[in-house]
């Protein structure tokens, strides 16, 4: 078997960064110089340059116990404290969000009006018990209070564990048990789609799986007949209404524990990733500055949920700990219709724009005249996040809302990273449709072979990190075994990220997709990301996903599901068509061996294709957990479309 992944497509366009970026970048060429001459010295300038502390730190990175590495660890600082208190003297009355409803209510809340609402959460959860070091469970949409409970735990030393409101009872409990969480912040209901998520429904089912809940707080925001316990249950307002609005930071030390977050696995116990305090602030400081480039004056916008890593790191921590004025909305991307949030970004004049491909790819195959329809021309940086981003979809983001003028950041990052690690930057980086680029300053990426050993340019592999970063996670909640077979026993002293990529013969580093979305095909090992884009890359096709499915001859075969968009007819000549169109792109090697011409896909609330599923689907095997899929109900379409599929 082949010890690389095979590197097939090639993409030759590139784009300089747009000059009226470079002119005034937060980020310069001189921070790669100072990474590359002293990688700690750069991060102890970072630290200590973006965060206030009570106590600076003497000593910068123990590497004593590795993998256990520790940063900064004898400093002492408050999150919410340099997130909030430290602006108010001066920007008080800067808006922190400009926050939208799905139903179309809003609110404008400044740094004073965010401080005050989380001094009084903070003082309601102390009145529950809650002390320095307990968990608190979050199962919120996305309205301020999700932000506001965040903050409040972080302000008085509690651990959050935000569950992303999309899981299930079942799902919830699981992580309330793992973590052993006291108390839940949630809401009667959450929109979505015009319909409403019963998340107090689902607390109370949870609390039959587990015994750790002494309190359950609940916000008011869809007015839904709910359960509440006398003695278990608070309404948010009556907990907080009667609180003072000044709270006392907690002082943390740099190593103390900041959240837990659990990878949503599906077929293992979910993972807690256990995020600490001053490394991770250092990361999301830096990047968000120096990938986004923001300004004082700019209007951000990261579209993600803060059930997610990436909404901690970049709608949280990062842009409030830069006095960021930011946009946060609550509901679908289409509801009421696939114009809302074009209409968002042009009543808030949005500069700055961060989304997901999967996102991106949905807007293609909605069509391009619902951008059109608004005045974007705010917009000068865009981002992609959360997979690989194909150079079809790329080019469709560059050209329909960036007005072929805005520069693209394509980032690659986890949960695990805690912050961007590969990335263009906007002022420096002339960027390739589709590749991440190279790594930030300071973070140490690799591309190895499967013994470790670093592949040449134009070759595939896996990816690694050669040295501990800042924001890095530091275990697996309660399990330090899995936190040292899953990330660093694979290569010895590197980080393993579980991904696949390459470098093309500029040395570009592109992403590949998990290692698991690797297809073993007659002995050549290829990325299923690099079939997705080359069937994306034809006319007619949205969005697609790429399975290995077992054969007896290959050892796996290449199946497709691909969504049309408006106008296209699927058929066998269109299918026809599509794998010639694959091995004329890549080779005959990638031809799929059956395509399934869909509506949909089924994806995670987080918009990740399930892959798992449509294995399943493929193979004929039982299905596992789907409570996570936004579009459950496509299941049974494609299993019956798969048995009808064109295949050779």
């Amino acid at each position: 078997m082949s010890e690389k992944i095979e590197n097939l497509l090639g993409e030759n366009r590139t784009f300089d960064p747009p000059s009226s970026i470079v002119e005034n970048a937060n980020a310069t060429k001189e921070w790669f110089d100072l990474a590359e001459q002293d990688r700690l010295a750069y991060w102890q300038k970072q630290a200590l340059e973006r965060i206030t502390w009570y106590k600076e730190p003497t000593e910068i990175l123990d590497d004593s116990n590795s993998p256990f590495y520790q940063w900064f660890k004898d400093g002492e600082l408050n999150l919410s404290y340099n997130c909030l208190d430290r602006h108010l003297e001066t920007d008080g009355d800067r808006v922190a969000f400009y926050w939208e409803g799905e139903p179309g209510d809003t609110q404008e809340i400044t740094y004073q009006d965010l401080y005050e609402r989380v001094c009084k959460l903070s003082n309601g959860l102390k009145e529950l018990g809650v002390k320095k070091g307990d968990r608190i469970a979050i199962y919120l949409g996305m309205t301020p209070e999700i932000v506001i409970s965040m903050l409040a735990c972080a302000r008085i030393g509690a651990v959050h564990s935000v569950v992303f409101g999309g899981f299930s009872a079942e799902a919830l409990a699981d992580r309330i048990n793992d973590a052993e969480a006291k108390v839940v912040i949630t809401a009667d209901g959450a929109w979505r789609r015009g319909d409403i998520v019963p998340l107090k429904k689902n607390v109370d089912d949870s609390l039959k799986l587990t015994d750790h809940i002494e309190s359950v707080v609940v916000v008011k925001r869809t007015n839904n007949d709910v359960d509440m316990v006398e003695g278990l249950d608070y309404w948010y307002h009556d907990l907080v209404d009667k609180q003072d609005s000044t709270c006392e930071p907690e002082v943390m030390n740099a190593e103390d524990m900041l959240y837990i977050l659990y990878t949503s696995g599906t077929t293992a116990k979910p993972k807690g990733i256990v995020h600490t305090q001053a490394g991770y602030l250092t990361g999301v400081t830096t990047t968000h500055s120096a990938v986004f480039d923001v300004k004082e004056d700019d209007i951000y916008w990261c579209a993600a949920d803060c059930g997610w890593v990436t909404g901690h790191s970049y709608i949280v921590y990062g842009p409030l700990a830069n006095k960021t004025t930011s946009v946060m909305y609550e509901g679908a991307p289409n509801a009421p219709d696939e114009k809302r949030l074009w209409s968002i970004v042009e009543k808030y004049k949005v500069n700055i724009f961060y989304t997901a491909p999967t996102a991106i790819r949905a807007f293609m195959k909605w069509g391009v005249e619902h951008p059109q329809a608004h005045d974007l021309s705010s917009l000068r940086l865009l981002g992609t996040v959360g997979e690989p981003i194909n150079p079809e979809a790329w080019m469709w983001y560059h050209e329909n809302i960036g007005s072929e003028s805005c520069a693209i950041v394509d980032t690659w990052w986890q949960t695990e990273t805690g912050s961007i690690m590969i990335t263009p930057l906007p002022g420096i980086t002339s960027t390739k449709p589709g590749s991440a680029c190279g790594p930030m300053p300071g973070i140490d990426a690799i591309v190895v072979d499967e013994k470790g050993n670093e592949v040449s340019k134009g070759e595939g592999g896996y990816l690694a990190i050669k040295t501990p970063w800042p924001s890095m996670l530091r275990t697996v909640f309660g399990d330090e075994k899995r936190y040292i077979d899953t990330y660093w026993s694979k290569y010895d002293g590197m980080y393993f990220a579980g991904d696949g990529a390459k470098y093309d013969d500029d040395g570009y580093f592109w992403l590949l997709g998990r290692v698991d979305d690797v297809m073993n095909i007659s002995g050549h090992r290829i990325s299923t990301a690099e079939v997705e884009s080359a069937l994306v890359a034809h006319e007619s096709v949205a969005e697609a996903a790429v399975i290995g499915r077992a054969d007896e001859i290959s050892g796996e075969a290449i199946a497709a599901f691909v969504t049309l968009i408006g106008g296209f007819e699927g058929n066998d000549e269109l299918i026809t068509t599509l794998r010639q169109h694959v091995s004329d792109k890549i080779g005959p090697i990638a031809k799929p061996k059956s395509i399934v011409i869909t509506n949909d896909l089924p994806k995670t609330r987080s918009g990740k294709i399930m892959r798992r599923l449509l294995k399943d689907i493929s193979e004929e095997r039982k299905l596992g957990d789907v409570t996570t899929l936004a579009n459950a109900d496509i299941v049974s379409e494609l299993q019956t479309r798969s048995s009808e599929s064109a295949d050779e």
